[in-house]
């Protein structure tokens, strides 16, 4: 009977023990509301992570940035693309980024290539499209000294650009509308006598993986322009809990956010938050305000736009004549003709010998 009441006794024991360590294991409410009283307003529950030893050195660099300009090319070949890539990030922040700067820095293995409100010109884009071949997304947006020409380089060298952003001044405007044509797709050659004559190479042309056009303040017959001959591409898409044409719109495609934004999320502002060097933002409003061009400036604009819509036709033209003045020179003289089928069955065996 003793011995069945001391196991009855040690039971109890370790349930109220139990219970006991559970509940002390809870906060106390009362605890709980003062130190939600103590906390500062507007500060995070959970701690921020501290910066990389890497974001740290890059903070410093960034400060005095100016101060290595002159010797970048130099130094920055031994440092590693991500490296790389928030420098330029820092350097456009403190307007530095141009030709000289952009070029020291780039990298092979470059995806992303913000150049929004920088000094570059089409000289350091046309290297850039050269070295950085596998570019999905690139930003030229509010990019004065960068035209059509570099445009078409990029459009060529690098054949995985999915985005472009671009406009947001009146001159950048202005190269965004001339380049409309080189995005779409078309033949390279219209002249052959007929479709076998025709390489496959010579059909695929224009932007062949552009998908995304960001242009804020692009008028409205270019949108039906583009949306009746080349309806792959989607301009100024919004975000959308459900997917365009079976499509999600990536990051890079969204309005209102900053390209090279993800590379100095650990890089404090203060790095380039001094004075006379903070960013220029893209404005998104359709009646933005900018610099008007000199009637000149107008005038060599439309002449240089003019020149490179016409450049296709005038190689057409000459092509055609060509080919013209050999048929009736073939059609007037008997050894020509017999030169020419002579010509025609050598081609034929020829094929017949590769098949």
């Amino acid at each position: 009977m003793d011995k069945g009441k001391k196991v009855a006794s040690a039971t109890d024991f370790l349930q109220n023990l139990k219970l006991s360590s559970v509940s002390s294991s809870r906060p106390d409410p009362s605890y709980t509301r003062i130190t939600a009283s103590l906390r500062p307003k507007g500060a995070p529950d959970k701690k921020t992570k501290p910066p990389s030893l890497v974001g740290l050195c890059l903070m410093v660099v960034g400060k005095h940035f100016e101060d290595i300009v002159s010797d970048l090319e130099a130094i920055a070949g031994c440092f590693p693309a991500d490296v790389k890539m928030v420098m330029a990030a820092i350097a456009r922040r403190r307007r530095l980024l141009d030709d000289n700067v952009i070029l020291s820095l780039a990298d092979s293995s470059w995806e992303i290539l913000d150049l929004s409100g920088s000094d570059v010109s089409d000289r350091g884009l046309k290297e850039l499209a050269k070295r950085c071949r596998s570019l999905r997304a690139v930003d030229i947006s509010q990019c004065e000294r960068i035209t059509v020409a570099s445009v078409s380089e990029l459009v060529q060298q690098c054949h995985s650009l999915e985005t472009l952003r671009c406009g947001g001044c009146q001159r950048s405007d202005y190269t965004a509308r001339s380049c409309l044509s080189m995005l779409k797709p078309k033949l390279n050659d219209t002249a052959g006598e007929s479709w076998e004559e025709i390489d496959a190479t010579e059909i695929v042309h224009g932007a062949q993986s552009l998908n995304w056009l960001v242009w804020p303040r692009i008028d409205q017959g270019s949108v039906e322009d583009l949306a009746t001959e080349c309806p792959r591409i989607m301009v100024n898409p919004r975000p959308s809990p459900f997917s365009l044409r079976g499509m999600q719109v990536p990051r890079e495609a969204l309005p209102d956010i900053i390209l090279d934004d993800p590379f100095v999320q650990e890089i404090e502002p203060t790095t380039w938050e001094t004075k006379g060097s903070k960013p220029r933002q893209v404005s998104l409003s359709p009646n933005g305000s900018s610099g008007e061009l000199s009637l000149a400036e107008k005038f060599r604009l439309a002449f240089l736009e003019r020149d490179t819509r016409l450049a296709p036709k005038r190689a057409k033209s000459a092509r055609q004549h060509q080919r013209r003045a050999e048929r009736e020179w073939i059609a007037g003289d008997a050894n020509a003709r017999a030169v020419a089928l002579a010509s025609q069955v050598n081609k034929s065996l020829q094929t017949r010998k590769l098949g």
